[in-house]
């Protein structure tokens, strides 16, 4: 609308001004003057305001394109995964690209997998874009690293922080404190499970399933992993076991007095029949993983377990386009008064 006044003044201004002349005698040798290229150049020069406003007008009518998509939104599921960082998980019988790796290494990195979404080899992992994920590590005692939540790059953070117990030394060799660091290495399994019960219990959630990694047995804390697992039934909690590794030998990296770095092989072992329990006992599953390979192809079959309520909705997403024209009109304007300015002198012989 905004368009037709500037119609009426352009008309305006080119039809029905009055023009101004000077009173000459004889005007037939002004006529055979040639016409330079400024002077043809200032007639059009008035355009330029024209079109500078057109500009300004179509950018105050804020022009958007817009794109219409469907967004899979679901209820989504609230899960706390529980991750073993005991001295046994230093184990390096894993590997990620062809890298030799301890356990706790390959957990963490399958688990950033399964929370945004990957494919490796026939293993596709789809994402828990709309899934509540908490995150729990358990040694001896267990510490939240990551209340219940949808910020996934803020709980991916808090996993980097997860390590393996730290064997602090004076610099002459001697221990620390070499009882907290044996509490550190133990595994407190049942511990785990009920303060991943406690995170879950009032969240208002469909379905609430804990996953628990672990590659050893009960050797710590309060309560027994059944006394966990029958908590976690009482809350309609389903936990999902996984075992990481397998029992006999497997490779350390041990630093001895001197600082010194080495290879050392050590026995480790699986409580295989307690973690079958708890799985069974709430209505979960328990699974194997003996490497990398495998523990994706877990997470991938519990990921088609645990399926969510889908439902379409759809959105249109908008973008501006006024900052195109604004910005054509400005450079437009800007170059009408230069041109104002340098033509002001030139004279137009009609």
């Amino acid at each position: 609308m905004l368009l037709i006044p500037l119609v009426y003044l352009v008309i305006q201004i080119k039809f029905r001004r009055k023009k101004t002349g000077i009173l000459f005698s004889n005007v037939a040798l002004l006529r055979q003057v040639p016409v330079t290229f400024v002077q043809r150049f200032a007639r059009y020069v008035p355009y330029l305001l024209y079109f500078s406003i057109v500009l300004c007008i179509i950018a105050l009518a804020r022009p958007q394109y817009g794109r219409e998509q469907y967004r899979i939104r679901s209820s989504g599921i609230a899960l706390m995964m529980c991750v073993d960082r005991s001295g046994s998980m230093a184990a390096i019988d894993f590997e990620i690209g062809g890298k030799p790796v301890n356990r706790l290494e390959a957990v963490k990195q399958t688990f950033r997998d399964f929370v945004s979404g990957n494919t490796l080899g026939n293993t596709v992992l789809a994402g828990r874009n709309d899934d509540y994920i908490g995150l729990l590590a358990f040694g001896g005692y267990v510490d939240t690293h990551c209340p219940l939540t949808l910020d996934h790059s803020t709980l991916l953070e808090m996993l980097n922080q997860i390590q393996l117990p730290q064997y602090i030394v004076q610099e002459s060799g001697a221990p620390v404190d070499k009882k907290l660091f044996a509490e550190e290495s133990a595994t407190a399994i049942g511990d785990a499970i009920a303060q991943g019960v406690d995170r879950l219990k009032d969240v208002p959630s469909a379905g609430k399933v804990i996953i628990l990694l672990s590659d050893g047995e009960q050797t710590f804390g309060t309560l027994s992993p059944q006394e966990g697992a029958e908590t976690a039934k009482t809350f309609g909690i389903k936990i999902y076991t996984i075992g990481i590794g397998r029992n006999g030998e497997a490779p350390y990296l041990m630093t001895d007095r001197f600082g010194r770095q080495q290879i050392v092989s050590q026995y480790t072992s699986i409580d295989e029949s307690a973690l079958q329990n708890i799985a069974e006992m709430t209505g979960g599953a328990y699974y194997n993983a003996s490497s990398t390979t495998a523990l994706e192809q877990v997470y991938n079959q519990i990921d088609k377990l645990e399926k969510t309520q889908h439902e379409g909705r759809k959105y249109t997403q908008y973008g501006e386009w006024y900052r195109y024209p604004l910005l054509c009109g400005l450079l437009l304007l800007g170059l009408y008064v230069v041109c104002r300015s340098l033509l002001s002198g030139s004279l137009v012989v009609q």
